[in-house]
């Protein structure tokens, strides 16, 4: 873990708290990713950083892969055959729906032989859509050099500016301050790189233009359930990362705000926010959602003023003369809807469990997220209330986590299966059956709610399993292997705790890289102990039973490496 996550106080740290003990007054010259403010920040807070920007690294289109380029002629030739032959339509739509369900797509999207064929194609032809549209990371980021590939904005200024504020830092003198954000969402004011990064003014979040896209998610998320269940959900935690929130200027926070049906009011000339204004019923055109937010360390830190808000809002909503079928909150006594991790403390505290596959494990990382969620918060004020989150975690009928950041995913980082696939395994925990839901913010003009299983298959078909970018991973060796390696581990973490991956997924994945011969040997050669990691946890999943392979070549390599 990085110093600046170690327990302690969140500001102004003491001689007892773990960050200060340890550095004490060595200086820090962080080189740091410009778009992850959140991370930036905690740096400056918690052991006195200096935060140097550095670019991301260029995008590559994902296009259709080849393992799909069959379906998308189907599709191509359906569209062109749609209205003028009846019979010829008729055959597309099986042999689409046939194609489809080989491949798996159609577990990943939820399709069963109920489904109507127009939903279904429509749904493929969607997801089909959404890979060709992908984007992944070329490779690594080189501090102070060049992308091996053009970006899409002019990176030579900032490779010059990073490499001149090094030797600024190294020579203890000034580094000029800049903003952070992602440059691939529109943030190019955050260009050239190489600046002491600084973020956002918590009390101005969210902002006007934040609002409005918040009501987009918000829309966007009840279109999805409403497709899916042919209801509005009735109980919703909305999963919140203090990051994202300074990235976004808190449209995430306003999609809950919008959820429940509230907007906030902001103070002419500061643009600060001051307060609430309640959206009457007629108005909403629907009814009310119960919405619980369950925030990182970071977000309780950064932002008391959201969930000060969050939770006057609610009191405010218990307080209105409205139905209890339009309104829940009428009827309810327990009103503590903002809960996270106890004061100095960060994380979920999983540990080994996401990545040990027995069922004790998988109960064991539900109650770390719980125990790790367990505190009301109301501003600066935090009470122990793990009763209460327990009661919110079983009711819920829909668990969602917004995504704005266009280069990474969710099978990048340990965090997103650890936050998103441990509220199922609390669930498991508690009791309780919801919806998974992983809402792409990454485009803000083409927002996109998808189920948990659809969002990782997505992101296997368009990057895991991509030639394109284990090539780009190839080109760092030891470092590169080991991020190959990484993946598939939080894959496993995925099934293992909310059984979202589909056994042609891992398939895909093996054979793009131990079922590659090329990738094996380098592997083998850059990085035994990625290259040993990756076979271990093949057998593992395979062991456990949350990859069964129908493939007889790919039994028998793992019967081989035994």
């Amino acid at each position: 873990m990085e110093l600046e996550w170690l327990p302690g106080k969140s500001v102004a740290l003491s001689e007892v708290c773990w960050p200060e003990a340890l550095i004490k007054d060595l200086p820090v010259i962080y080189p740091f990713i410009v778009n992850d403010p959140g991370e930036a920040a905690q740096a400056k807070r918690r052991i006195c950083a200096i935060t140097l920007g550095h670019i991301p690294p260029a995008m590559k289109a994902s296009a259709t892969p080849d393992r799909l380029a069959f379906l998308e002629n189907l599709l191509d030739e359906f569209s062109n055959a749609d209205g003028l032959d009846p019979r010829r339509r008729t055959r597309l739509q099986d042999d689409i729906r046939a194609e489809a369900k080989q491949l798996g797509v159609e577990q990943d999207l939820g399709l069963d032989a109920a489904s109507s064929n127009a939903e279904a194609i429509s749904c493929i032809d969607r997801f089909v859509c959404d890979i060709k549209e992908s984007q992944f990371g070329d490779g690594l980021h080189i501090f102070g050099r060049a992308p091996e590939i053009a970006a899409e904005f002019d990176s030579h200024p900032s490779i010059k500016a990073e490499s001149a504020a090094l030797l600024t830092a190294l020579n203890g003198k000034r580094v000029a301050a800049g903003p952070s954000g992602s440059p691939y969402r529109g943030r190019k004011d955050v260009l050239p790189t190489g600046r002491n990064l600084f973020t956002t003014d918590p009390r101005v979040v969210p902002t006007r233009s934040a609002y409005a896209q918040g009501l987009v998610l918000a829309e966007e998320l009840m279109r999805r359930n409403l497709q899916d269940h042919g209801d509005y959900p009735k109980n919703l935690i909305v999963d919140l990362w203090g990051s994202a929130t300074m990235r976004t200027a808190g449209e995430e926070f306003a999609m809950a705000l919008a959820l429940i049906g509230v907007k906030p009011k902001w103070d002419p000339g500061s643009e600060r926010v001051s307060g609430i204004e309640i959206t009457p019923i007629a108005e909403l055109e629907r009814p009310r959602i119960d919405v619980t937010l369950r925030v990182s360390g970071l977000f309780r830190d950064i932002f008391p003023t959201l969930s000060a808000l969050f939770s006057q809002a609610v009191q405010s909503l218990r307080a209105r003369s409205e139905s209890p079928d339009w309104n829940p909150y009428v009827t309810k006594q327990e009103l503590s809807r903002v809960f996270g991790p106890a004061p100095g403390d960060y994380g979920l505290a999983m540990g080994a469990f996401g990545d040990t596959y027995t069922d004790e494990a998988r109960e064991a990382a539900g109650k770390a997220w719980l125990a790790a969620s367990a505190y009301a918060l109301n501003g600066p004020d935090s009470t122990y209330r793990p009763d209460a989150i327990k009661e919110q975690v079983a009711k819920a009928d829909g668990f969602v986590h917004i995504q704005d950041l266009p280069e990474t995913d969710l099978l990048l980082a340990a965090d997103y299966a650890f936050h998103e696939a441990g509220f199922a395994a609390a669930q498991g925990v508690t009791g309780g059956s919801a919806a998974l839901y992983h809402v792409d913010n990454t485009n803000p003009e083409a927002v996109r709610a998808r189920s948990l299983s659809e969002e990782i298959a997505r992101v296997v078909h368009a990057r895991a399993s991509n030639s394109d970018w284990v090539a780009g991973m190839r080109r760092h060796g030891y470092r590169g292997a080991a991020e190959i390696a990484a993946t598939l581990d939080h894959m496993g973490s995925f099934a293992h705790l909310a059984n979202v991956v589909g056994p042609h997924l891992f398939d895909m994945f093996f054979d793009a890289t131990l079922g590659n011969s090329d990738i094996s040997t380098f592997m083998e050669d850059a990085n035994p102990e990625a290259f040993a990691a990756l076979k271990n946890r093949f057998e593992a999943l395979d062991k456990a039973g949350l990859w069964v392979t129908r493939r007889n070549s790919i039994r028998a390599s793992l019967e081989a490496a035994q």
